[in-house]
């Protein structure tokens, strides 16, 4: 793998770490791919019996990667469309994966950081994490994740951050239920700990059977509402706004909608 690395103890625990800590694990096409790819393997493999999902380096996940940014502003609809399409399906495997997915947050999640948290059954958080959705600043909206993001928060409480681009904190992070728990750094680990422990004396196949449940009365991500927020991204891609919010972050200047 070019973009992950994992770890699987001898109880059963799959340390799957985002390993791109030079670029705060931002994700690109292929970190895209080794995700769903690795979803699906620890899915099927019976010696796992649970998933904790974190970041390498001083951050979860940034979100984009700035080159695959760059590449979609070069791409056309069709590109576009089949890259949004991934990182669906990316969140949709991990979102379906039958063990226990345990998200560690630290440092920076944004845009797909915060997809990241949405499909984790439970997350931890640092005190001091940066998170937000951020899209709108570039003109973009957060099409991809949005069926997982207001899934997990609601669309009550979504209105407060989904279209704002504001960022917030770990603490505000709870009440709108991304994370589960905020913790100093140095009790992450034992916090991680406490989470795993229940469903090493779990029955694994009741665990997986008991996620399904929830997701089948729960409703979750359809694949129409996945649909739907591809075409909006890929709509908002064209417009003129995105045009000019992503020129105006690459050149380092203000949009022209920025007081």
């Amino acid at each position: 793998m070019e973009t992950l690395e994992l770890q699987v103890d001898a109880r059963g625990v799959a340390w799957l770490r985002l390993n791109r800590p030079d670029k705060h694990n931002a994700m690109d096409a292929a970190m895209i791919a080794e995700l769903t790819e690795m979803a699906a393997r620890l899915g099927r493999d019976p010696a796992v019996r649970v998933v904790v999902l974190t970041g390498n380096g001083r951050s979860f996940c940034a979100g984009g990667d700035l080159g695959w940014m760059q590449a979609q502003m070069a791409a056309d609809a069709a590109t576009r469309a089949r890259e949004a399409g991934a990182l669906a399906a990316m969140l949709g495997a991990l979102d379906a994966m039958p063990k226990p997915l345990i998200g560690r947050v630290q440092g920076q999640a944004f845009g797909g950081g915060v997809g990241l948290m949405s499909v984790c059954d439970v997350a931890i958080g640092v005190s001091g994490t940066k998170i937000g959705l951020t899209e709108v600043r570039l003109g973009l909206i957060p099409a991809t994740i949005g069926p997982y993001a207001v899934a997990r928060m609601g669309a009550a409480r979504a209105r407060r951050v989904f279209f704002s681009g504001r960022v917030f904190d770990a603490a505000e992070a709870v009440d709108l239920g991304l994370l589960a728990r905020v913790v100093t750094a140095e009790d992450l680990d034992a916090a991680i700990e406490a989470e795993i422990a229940p469903y090493l004396v779990a029955a694994p196949g009741a665990v997986a059977e008991g996620k399904r449940l929830v997701a089948d009365l729960a409703g979750g991500a359809d694949a129409a509402q996945v649909a739907m927020s591809i075409e909006a991204l890929v709509a908002r891609w064209e417009s003129a706004e995105s045009a000019e919010g992503i020129a105006a972050f690459f050149e380092k200047r203000k949009a022209r909608w920025v007081e």
